[in-house]
């Protein structure tokens, strides 16, 4: 019983700190532009990519 003292707050705390990473990620423009990528990587004009 006394390990539930310890896991639950344990848990709640790990759930709190993914929570605020998946904000953050969000208010940083992580997400923004979901499409860029599959149009750049078909992009065979780009000078970024070493072939």
């Amino acid at each position: 019983m006394s390990h539930l003292l310890i896991l639950i707050p344990l848990a709640l705390a790990l759930g709190a700190l993914g929570l605020a990473a998946f904000f953050w990620s969000l208010r940083s423009g992580q997400y923004d532009d979901l499409e860029g990528a599959s149009v750049r990587i078909l992009d065979k004009e780009s000078e970024d990519t070493p072939i």
